[in-house]
């Protein structure tokens, strides 16, 4: 048995107040077993870098994972796209790229989202932008490693000593110990291990998790389409996803995206298990599939939340309100006019944008129990 195996049996037998009525459906306990194949896949998945603006190595990757479950597959600039034998009864959407430092000259290294190339596509009012002044000091004593931008082939490690943002770059900068002989253009991770504590999970789980339960959902008979698109953190996965629905001329209102949902502290982030969205910052989302996923949660007894109407109610108590951000999807949606739309289902977490980004696992179990109802 495995570790991760041992872990999630440990759950189960301490019989931690995963169902929150007595109405709970059979079978959603028993789902933990499950995880053990997950978190496996997650754990595989981490280890492998994926920078923003440095995700070939990690679509290869990505890709020798779906060839085994035998899912069609295509790779076009920007997203990789797999499908099963019923593409369209669901389009699942997940980003693959993670913050991580670029070298952008000697001894010098930014924050990749957010270098002077990519910052014709922020606006000011994503979530990341918005972020950047509290996670500023976060960094200090972090290991990272180098590789090299095609291959993801390890050319060294070494420590962040000091970050800080530069008004002129309107970016953030960092001191690193260890790697002076990279040349410009070459990706730093974040050294990132998936770490368990108390019945929770930590890493830099946005977006990786959200690709290792689409890896999960095909290995389990998913039979629907997935697109894994790079440069969501800065701004650009959106374009990707679109250009690949008018390749193929395709409209629909069935896209779900995928991804991690940022809350302030632990309390706030457990008070449900799914977010879901009406809406962000770029348009309204599509209410037939958001009400679909909200009444699937109601039916299995999982607690769920808008993240729209959280960052409202929060915005009621704030000097300066905080942006409804401007995701993918809604990108997508105010691009076509409505012509591709959808909804996003995320996971509540917190530590958000760092190597120790956490989400219980309660919250994890009950995405992946709301997906698994579309196979």
């Amino acid at each position: 048995m495995t570790s991760l195996s041992l872990i999630v049996d440990q759950l189960v037998s301490q019989n931690q107040s995963w169902s929150v009525s007595p109405g709970q459906p059979a079978g959603f306990t028993e789902d933990l077993s499950e995880l053990a194949e997950f978190l496996e896949i997650l754990q595989l998945l981490i280890r492998e870098p994926s920078v923003v603006g440095s995700e070939d190595s990690f679509f290869r990757v990505l890709r020798r994972e779906l060839e085994e479950v035998g899912v069609n597959i295509n790779y076009y600039h920007g997203v990789l796209v797999a499908q099963g034998s019923r593409p369209q009864d669901l389009i699942l959407s997940a980003h693959i790229d993670r913050h991580g430092l670029l070298c952008t000259g000697p001894n010098e290294f930014q924050y990749a989202a957010f270098i002077a190339g990519n910052q014709s596509e922020l606006t000011g009012d994503s979530v990341s932008e918005q972020m950047l002044h509290t996670i500023e000091n976060r960094f200090q004593g972090q290991r990272v490693q180098a590789h090299l931008p095609y291959t993801g082939t390890y050319i060294g490690q070494g420590q962040i000593t000091h970050s800080y943002i530069c008004p002129e770059r309107r970016n953030l900068i960092f001191e690193v110990n260890g790697l002076e002989h990279l040349q410009p253009g070459t990706p730093v991770s974040f050294l990132d291990r998936l770490q368990f504590k108390d019945g929770y999970i930590s890493a830099q789980l946005d977006n990786v998790i959200s690709a290792a339960m689409i890896i999960f959902l095909f290995r389990c008979g998913f039979q629907g389409t997935a697109l894994f698109t790079a440069q969501e953190e800065s701004g650009r996965s959106w374009r990707y996803a679109l250009s690949w629905f008018q390749r193929h001329r395709l409209a629909t209102q069935r896209v779900v995206a995928l991804d991690t949902s940022p809350y302030h502290n632990r309390e706030a982030a457990d008070e449900q298990w799914v977010t879901l969205r009406r809406k962000d910052a770029s348009a309204t989302f599509a209410a037939a599939i958001t009400q679909e996923l909200a009444d699937r949660c109601a039916d299995l007894a999982i607690p769920y939340s808008y993240k729209d109407d959280y960052i409202e109610a929060q915005n009621q108590h704030r000097p300066r309100p905080y942006s409804l951000g401007r995701t993918e999807m809604g990108r997508l949606i105010a691009a076509t006019d409505g012509a591709i739309s959808g909804t996003t289902l995320q996971i509540p977490t917190t530590e958000y944008h760092t190597p120790h980004e956490t989400a219980s696992l309660k919250a994890v179990a009950a995405v992946l129990r709301v997906l698994q109802t579309y196979i």
